[in-house]
């Protein structure tokens, strides 16, 4: 996946905005205001996303070096996926769209009514 791809994976869901709330070179997508994952636009190497504790985990120790903490992120709550190996699109997309529903789900009922859900 490239950041294209990332890009447009991301803004395909409901609600979404991108910005730069960081730096110039920080990424971040939100839904209703809320990030659901982040990457380096210059050098789009890892992106962060948002995830249960208990799968973070376990993610971490199934993909080892490649699931890693969430750089500059809660390290319980939040993972970094390292861009550069050799993961199917189809995975990646599968925990930023975790990540959005995570994020979904903490929304106000007045947000999640806008978003239809």
């Amino acid at each position: 996946m490239n950041i294209e791809q990332y890009r447009n994976f991301c803004l395909s869901f409901p609600g979404v905005t991108e910005e730069f709330p960081f730096d110039e070179n920080t990424l971040v997508f939100k839904v209703m205001g809320k990030m659901f994952t982040a990457c380096d636009v210059d050098e789009f190497e890892s992106i962060n996303v948002k995830c249960d504790p208990v799968k973070a985990s376990e993610l971490r120790e199934t993909y080892p070096g490649i699931v890693i903490p969430g750089y500059h992120m809660n390290k319980k709550h939040w993972n970094s996926i390292v861009m550069e190996n050799n993961l199917p699109d189809k995975q990646i997309e599968e925990w930023i769209h975790d990540s959005y529903e995570l994020v979904v789900a903490k929304l106000t009922k007045k947000d999640r009514e806008k978003l239809g859900r």
